[in-house]
Protein backbone atom coordinates (compact mmCIF):
# COMPACT_ATOMS: atom_id res chain seq x y z
CA UNK A 1 0.00 0.00 0.00
CA UNK A 2 1.54 3.26 -1.21
CA UNK A 3 2.83 6.18 1.11
CA UNK A 4 0.40 9.46 0.50
CA UNK A 5 2.49 12.52 0.05
CA UNK A 6 1.02 15.87 1.48
CA UNK A 7 1.91 18.25 -1.03
CA UNK A 8 1.48 21.42 1.82
CA UNK A 9 1.51 24.18 -1.49
CA UNK A 10 -1.98 23.04 -1.82
CA UNK A 11 -2.75 25.01 1.32
CA UNK A 12 -2.15 28.04 -0.85
CA UNK A 13 -5.59 26.88 -2.10
CA UNK A 14 -7.14 28.01 1.32
CA UNK A 15 -7.15 31.46 0.49
CA UNK A 16 -10.24 33.21 0.89
CA UNK A 17 -12.24 29.84 1.23
CA UNK A 18 -14.75 29.95 4.90
CA UNK A 19 -14.11 26.14 6.62
CA UNK A 20 -16.52 25.41 9.50
CA UNK A 21 -14.94 22.93 12.13
CA UNK A 22 -16.84 20.90 14.69
CA UNK A 23 -14.86 20.83 17.87
CA UNK A 24 -12.65 23.02 16.91
CA UNK A 25 -11.41 24.50 20.40
CA UNK A 26 -9.16 21.86 20.92
CA UNK A 27 -6.76 19.49 20.32
CA UNK A 28 -6.92 18.00 16.03
CA UNK A 29 -9.44 20.49 15.77
CA UNK A 30 -7.69 23.41 16.90
CA UNK A 31 -4.37 22.66 15.11
CA UNK A 32 -6.88 22.45 11.66
CA UNK A 33 -8.59 25.73 12.37
CA UNK A 34 -4.82 27.66 13.25
CA UNK A 35 -3.51 25.83 9.58
CA UNK A 36 -5.95 26.94 7.71
CA UNK A 37 -6.56 30.63 9.04
CA UNK A 38 -2.64 30.71 8.28
CA UNK A 39 -3.32 30.24 4.71
CA UNK A 40 -5.94 32.92 4.23
CA UNK A 41 -8.96 31.12 5.14
CA UNK A 42 -12.03 32.42 7.34
CA UNK A 43 -12.53 30.01 9.85
CA UNK A 44 -15.13 29.11 11.75
CA UNK A 45 -14.74 27.54 15.51
CA UNK A 46 -18.13 25.65 16.15
CA UNK A 47 -17.57 24.10 19.69
CA UNK A 48 -19.59 23.98 23.28
CA UNK A 49 -20.13 27.55 25.12
CA UNK A 50 -17.74 26.00 28.11
CA UNK A 51 -15.19 26.29 25.51
CA UNK A 52 -15.57 30.17 24.59
CA UNK A 53 -12.84 31.86 26.52
CA UNK A 54 -10.34 28.65 25.00
CA UNK A 55 -11.29 29.35 21.69
CA UNK A 56 -10.76 32.75 21.63
CA UNK A 57 -7.78 33.05 23.13
CA UNK A 58 -6.58 30.37 20.70
CA UNK A 59 -8.02 33.17 17.95
CA UNK A 60 -6.17 36.29 19.23
CA UNK A 61 -2.46 34.04 20.59
CA UNK A 62 -2.38 32.00 17.69
CA UNK A 63 -3.55 32.58 14.38
CA UNK A 64 -2.23 34.23 11.82
CA UNK A 65 -5.25 36.01 10.10
CA UNK A 66 -7.42 36.24 13.44
CA UNK A 67 -10.11 38.72 11.91
CA UNK A 68 -10.74 35.97 9.52
CA UNK A 69 -11.96 33.68 12.40
CA UNK A 70 -15.20 33.66 14.74
CA UNK A 71 -16.19 31.42 17.47
CA UNK A 72 -19.59 30.20 17.14
CA UNK A 73 -20.95 28.35 20.46
CA UNK A 74 -23.18 25.47 19.61
CA UNK A 75 -23.91 21.67 20.51
CA UNK A 76 -23.29 19.51 17.39
CA UNK A 77 -26.32 16.68 19.35
CA UNK A 78 -28.69 19.99 19.67
CA UNK A 79 -29.95 20.57 15.77
CA UNK A 80 -31.29 23.79 15.89
CA UNK A 81 -27.42 24.95 17.65
CA UNK A 82 -25.53 23.37 14.87
CA UNK A 83 -27.93 24.82 11.88
CA UNK A 84 -27.38 28.62 13.98
CA UNK A 85 -23.72 27.71 13.77
CA UNK A 86 -24.04 27.17 9.74
CA UNK A 87 -25.89 30.26 9.43
CA UNK A 88 -23.53 32.28 11.14
CA UNK A 89 -20.31 31.14 8.90
CA UNK A 90 -22.61 32.38 5.67
CA UNK A 91 -24.19 35.88 7.91
CA UNK A 92 -20.73 36.39 8.59
CA UNK A 93 -18.39 35.10 5.56
CA UNK A 94 -20.63 34.85 2.99
CA UNK A 95 -20.12 31.58 1.38
CA UNK A 96 -18.72 27.97 3.18
CA UNK A 97 -16.59 25.38 1.33
CA UNK A 98 -14.80 23.33 3.81
CA UNK A 99 -16.80 21.41 6.81
CA UNK A 100 -14.48 19.67 9.04
CA UNK A 101 -16.85 17.04 11.28
CA UNK A 102 -14.05 16.94 14.13
CA UNK A 103 -16.22 16.73 17.77
CA UNK A 104 -16.10 13.88 19.65
CA UNK A 105 -15.85 12.31 22.89
CA UNK A 106 -14.64 8.99 24.25
CA UNK A 107 -16.92 7.17 27.32
CA UNK A 108 -15.56 7.69 30.95
CA UNK A 109 -16.91 4.37 31.79
CA UNK A 110 -16.94 0.66 30.42
CA UNK A 111 -19.96 1.10 28.42
CA UNK A 112 -19.91 -3.27 28.80
CA UNK A 113 -19.31 -3.54 32.39
CA UNK A 114 -21.66 -5.74 34.58
CA UNK A 115 -21.73 -3.32 37.96
CA UNK A 116 -25.83 -3.60 39.04
CA UNK A 117 -27.86 -0.76 40.97
CA UNK A 118 -29.35 -1.28 44.21
CA UNK A 119 -31.77 -3.44 43.23
CA UNK A 120 -29.90 -5.84 41.26
CA UNK A 121 -30.39 -4.73 37.95
CA UNK A 122 -27.84 -3.64 35.49
CA UNK A 123 -28.61 -0.07 34.71
CA UNK A 124 -28.67 1.70 31.33
CA UNK A 125 -25.48 2.96 30.43
CA UNK A 126 -26.20 6.94 29.36
CA UNK A 127 -22.27 7.13 28.90
CA UNK A 128 -22.85 4.96 25.70
CA UNK A 129 -25.67 6.90 24.34
CA UNK A 130 -23.62 10.69 25.21
CA UNK A 131 -20.89 9.06 23.13
CA UNK A 132 -22.84 7.54 20.23
CA UNK A 133 -25.07 10.76 20.19
CA UNK A 134 -21.89 13.07 19.91
CA UNK A 135 -19.50 11.02 17.78
CA UNK A 136 -22.19 9.72 15.34
CA UNK A 137 -25.61 11.86 15.57
CA UNK A 138 -23.51 14.96 15.45
CA UNK A 139 -21.57 13.73 12.69
CA UNK A 140 -24.59 13.09 10.62
CA UNK A 141 -25.95 16.27 11.32
CA UNK A 142 -22.60 18.43 9.85
CA UNK A 143 -22.81 16.05 7.03
CA UNK A 144 -21.16 14.17 8.81
CA UNK A 145 -24.48 13.29 10.21
CA UNK A 146 -25.63 16.76 11.66
CA UNK A 147 -22.99 18.00 10.63
CA UNK A 148 -23.02 15.80 7.37
CA UNK A 149 -26.75 16.80 6.21
CA UNK A 150 -26.23 20.05 7.19
CA UNK A 151 -22.64 20.53 5.24
CA UNK A 152 -24.44 18.99 2.02
CA UNK A 153 -27.32 20.95 2.12
CA UNK A 154 -25.46 24.27 2.80
CA UNK A 155 -22.59 23.42 0.29
CA UNK A 156 -24.79 21.94 -2.30
CA UNK A 157 -24.33 23.16 -5.75
CA UNK A 158 -27.17 24.26 -8.17
CA UNK A 159 -27.34 21.74 -11.02
CA UNK A 160 -27.50 25.02 -13.45
CA UNK A 161 -24.59 26.37 -12.03
CA UNK A 162 -21.10 25.88 -12.98
CA UNK A 163 -19.15 26.54 -10.47
CA UNK A 164 -15.69 26.57 -9.68
CA UNK A 165 -15.72 26.63 -5.95
CA UNK A 166 -14.85 23.11 -4.89
CA UNK A 167 -17.14 22.08 -1.89
CA UNK A 168 -15.89 19.28 0.94
CA UNK A 169 -16.49 17.94 3.52
CA UNK A 170 -13.67 15.71 5.70
CA UNK A 171 -15.58 13.43 8.33
CA UNK A 172 -12.95 12.66 11.50
CA UNK A 173 -13.23 9.14 12.17
CA UNK A 174 -10.08 7.14 13.74
CA UNK A 175 -8.21 3.87 13.76
CA UNK A 176 -11.62 2.74 14.95
CA UNK A 177 -13.11 2.95 12.55
CA UNK A 178 -11.76 0.02 11.22
CA UNK A 179 -10.63 -2.14 13.78
CA UNK A 180 -12.54 -2.66 17.59
CA UNK A 181 -9.22 -3.99 19.79
CA UNK A 182 -9.26 -1.76 22.33
CA UNK A 183 -12.76 -3.05 23.88
CA UNK A 184 -14.10 0.85 23.78
CA UNK A 185 -17.04 -0.22 22.77
CA UNK A 186 -19.38 3.30 22.16
CA UNK A 187 -16.35 4.79 20.89
CA UNK A 188 -15.79 2.17 18.67
CA UNK A 189 -19.00 1.72 17.45
CA UNK A 190 -19.41 5.12 16.78
CA UNK A 191 -16.66 5.45 14.72
CA UNK A 192 -17.65 2.71 12.56
CA UNK A 193 -20.96 4.28 12.25
CA UNK A 194 -18.81 7.62 10.78
CA UNK A 195 -16.98 5.14 8.29
CA UNK A 196 -20.78 3.88 6.99
CA UNK A 197 -21.75 7.56 6.73
CA UNK A 198 -18.79 8.23 4.99
CA UNK A 199 -19.62 5.00 2.58
CA UNK A 200 -23.06 5.90 2.45
CA UNK A 201 -23.16 9.62 1.41
CA UNK A 202 -21.25 9.25 -1.57
CA UNK A 203 -23.88 8.99 -3.86
CA UNK A 204 -25.58 11.99 -2.64
CA UNK A 205 -23.10 13.73 -2.07
CA UNK A 206 -22.01 13.87 -5.85
CA UNK A 207 -25.37 14.40 -6.78
CA UNK A 208 -25.06 17.90 -4.92
CA UNK A 209 -21.30 18.68 -6.20
CA UNK A 210 -19.41 17.96 -2.53
CA UNK A 211 -16.61 15.44 -1.99
CA UNK A 212 -16.56 13.63 1.45
CA UNK A 213 -13.83 12.47 2.36
CA UNK A 214 -12.62 10.77 5.84
CA UNK A 215 -9.34 11.01 8.26
CA UNK A 216 -8.80 8.00 10.35
CA UNK A 217 -6.13 9.59 13.12
CA UNK A 218 -4.37 6.67 15.14
CA UNK A 219 -2.84 7.79 18.76
CA UNK A 220 -2.97 11.32 18.70
CA UNK A 221 -1.71 13.04 22.19
CA UNK A 222 -5.00 15.06 23.06
CA UNK A 223 -7.51 14.97 26.12
CA UNK A 224 -9.24 11.35 24.98
CA UNK A 225 -5.62 9.97 25.10
CA UNK A 226 -4.16 11.82 28.70
CA UNK A 227 -5.00 8.71 30.80
CA UNK A 228 -2.10 6.90 28.93
CA UNK A 229 0.44 9.25 26.94
CA UNK A 230 3.03 9.06 28.83
CA UNK A 231 2.99 5.28 29.24
CA UNK A 232 2.61 5.28 25.22
CA UNK A 233 6.26 7.40 24.76
CA UNK A 234 7.90 5.27 27.43
CA UNK A 235 7.07 2.34 25.24
CA UNK A 236 8.52 4.42 21.99
CA UNK A 237 5.56 4.02 19.85
CA UNK A 238 4.91 6.11 16.89
CA UNK A 239 2.44 9.50 17.78
CA UNK A 240 0.87 11.95 15.69
CA UNK A 241 0.69 15.77 16.79
CA UNK A 242 -2.28 17.36 16.09
CA UNK A 243 -0.40 19.79 13.62
CA UNK A 244 0.07 16.22 11.29
CA UNK A 245 -3.09 15.52 11.24
CA UNK A 246 -4.40 18.22 10.10
CA UNK A 247 -1.96 18.97 7.30
CA UNK A 248 -3.49 15.46 6.28
CA UNK A 249 -7.37 16.82 6.86
CA UNK A 250 -6.23 19.93 4.71
CA UNK A 251 -4.86 18.32 2.06
CA UNK A 252 -8.13 15.79 1.96
CA UNK A 253 -10.16 18.63 1.86
CA UNK A 254 -8.36 20.95 -0.86
CA UNK A 255 -6.94 18.11 -2.91
CA UNK A 256 -10.40 18.39 -5.73
CA UNK A 257 -9.01 14.53 -7.22
CA UNK A 258 -10.39 13.65 -4.05
CA UNK A 259 -13.67 11.72 -3.23
CA UNK A 260 -14.72 8.80 -1.13
CA UNK A 261 -11.11 8.71 0.58
CA UNK A 262 -10.33 7.57 3.97
CA UNK A 263 -6.73 8.23 4.75
CA UNK A 264 -4.99 6.46 8.28
CA UNK A 265 -2.81 8.63 9.88
CA UNK A 266 -0.38 7.01 11.96
CA UNK A 267 2.75 9.07 12.69
CA UNK A 268 5.18 9.15 9.51
CA UNK A 269 2.97 6.69 7.75
CA UNK A 270 -0.52 7.77 5.63
CA UNK A 271 -2.44 5.25 3.83
CA UNK A 272 -5.20 5.61 1.74
CA UNK A 273 -7.72 2.60 3.20
CA UNK A 274 -11.00 2.83 0.75
CA UNK A 275 -9.27 2.35 -2.48
CA UNK A 276 -7.22 -0.56 -0.89
CA UNK A 277 -10.19 -2.34 0.44
CA UNK A 278 -12.25 -2.34 -2.29
CA UNK A 279 -9.00 -3.52 -4.70
CA UNK A 280 -8.30 -6.38 -1.51
CA UNK A 281 -12.40 -7.63 -1.84
CA UNK A 282 -12.02 -10.54 -4.56
CA UNK A 283 -9.14 -11.46 -1.69
CA UNK A 284 -11.27 -11.10 1.16
CA UNK A 285 -14.85 -12.16 0.22
CA UNK A 286 -13.74 -14.16 -2.59
CA UNK A 287 -13.72 -13.88 -6.13
CA UNK A 288 -17.59 -15.36 -6.79
CA UNK A 289 -18.70 -12.95 -4.00
CA UNK A 290 -17.15 -9.90 -5.24
CA UNK A 291 -18.38 -10.35 -8.87
CA UNK A 292 -22.15 -11.44 -6.85
CA UNK A 293 -22.15 -8.25 -4.85
CA UNK A 294 -20.95 -6.43 -7.65
CA UNK A 295 -24.21 -7.48 -9.80
CA UNK A 296 -26.03 -6.60 -6.92
CA UNK A 297 -24.83 -3.10 -6.11
CA UNK A 298 -25.43 -2.56 -9.72
CA UNK A 299 -28.86 -3.88 -9.19
CA UNK A 300 -29.79 -1.22 -6.74
CA UNK A 301 -28.20 1.54 -9.47
CA UNK A 302 -30.66 0.66 -12.03
CA UNK A 303 -33.67 0.82 -9.87
CA UNK A 304 -32.93 4.07 -8.64
CA UNK A 305 -31.55 3.05 -5.29
CA UNK A 306 -32.52 1.05 -2.50
CA UNK A 307 -36.11 1.36 -1.70
CA UNK A 308 -36.93 1.92 1.46
CA UNK A 309 -40.01 0.41 3.50
CA UNK A 310 -42.71 2.26 4.50
CA UNK A 311 -42.53 3.75 8.61
CA UNK A 312 -44.55 1.46 10.91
Amino acid sequence: MAQIEVNLSILSQSANKTVLITGAARGIGAATAALFNHHGANVVIADLAQFQETAEHLIVSTFTNPQRAIFVPGNIVDWAQLTSCFKTAIERFGDLDVVVANAGIMESSPVLDMDVDENGDLPENTDAERVIDVNLKGTLNSISGTALRLGLFYMKQPSNVTSTRSKSTVLIGSTSSYFGGTGVAAYVASKHGVLGLLRASQSTARDLGVRVNGIAPFFTPTHITAGFSRRWKDQGLEENTPERVAEAIAFIALDESRQGECVLVAGRYLRELESARMKLLPEWIGEEVAEFMGRAMQFFVSIGGYVLPKKY
